[in-house]
């Protein structure tokens, strides 16, 4: 199963290029998403499994990661013995760049059908937020409303993906210049983005969209 994914470890230049938090992206065309799913096996005990996806020509990286749910999360939606309760799933995921208003959307529609489900997403960068009433700032206030926990990666969470996710032969995890600046910076501007969200019904977040 894990085969199918990008499963070898990223080598550390391609992480610190894709992952680096800089202002001025230029050249980062493509989206990486580290990923880690939990599965609770009993009241002490959890399975874990995790890997790295990237954008292939035609898809997101968001939507290619929900073709592999099935095998990633045996379960989830109530397959198996009959009257066996469905597996509560925990998943998060690490992305070089937030999601576009689209794949937001559709995550938000497809979480609002999974209940079991809970997902976490650790950003490095903003999508195309800079515009106040932009599309992809709504879509991260829809994602919240579905009960996306949305965050700006830290220090720790990149020292957290260089230990997990790359391939970094025992060396050490160096901040660039300006990381936590620019991760406080990013997460001031991400607080803003997602203040104004209430508590309302999704739909009347779908239908102001036009869905």
């Amino acid at each position: 199963m894990i085969a199918k994914l990008d499963s070898v470890l990223l080598p550390r230049k391609k992480f610190i290029f894709h992952y680096k938090n800089v202002r001025w992206a230029k050249g980062r065309h493509e989206t990486y998403l580290c990923f880690v799913v939990k599965r609770r096996v009993g009241p002490d005990s959890m399975t874990f499994d995790f890997g790295h996806l990237r954008n292939r020509a035609g898809c997101h990286v968001e939507m290619l990661f929900l073709r592999y749910l099935g095998a990633l999360c045996p379960g989830l939606w109530g397959y198996g013995v009959a009257g066996e309760k469905r597996p509560s799933y925990s998943i998060t995921w690490f992305c070089s760049w937030s999601p576009c208003a689209k794949c937001s959307i559709e995550l938000a529609q497809f979480l609002s059908r999974t209940p079991n489900l809970r997902l976490r997403i650790f950003v490095s960068r903003l999508y195309f937020c800079d515009v106040e009433d932009s599309e992809e700032r709504e879509g991260l206030r829809i994602l919240k409303k579905a009960g996306v926990q949305l965050t700006v990666m830290s220090y720790k969470d990149f020292f957290y993906c260089w230990q997990t996710f790359v391939a970094h032969n025992k060396s050490r995890f160096k901040a660039w210049d300006e990381l936590h600046q620019n991760s406080v910076r990013l997460a001031r501007k991400l607080h803003r983005i997602l203040q104004p969200c209430e508590t309302e019904d999704l739909r009347d977040a779908f239908r102001l969209l036009g869905l």
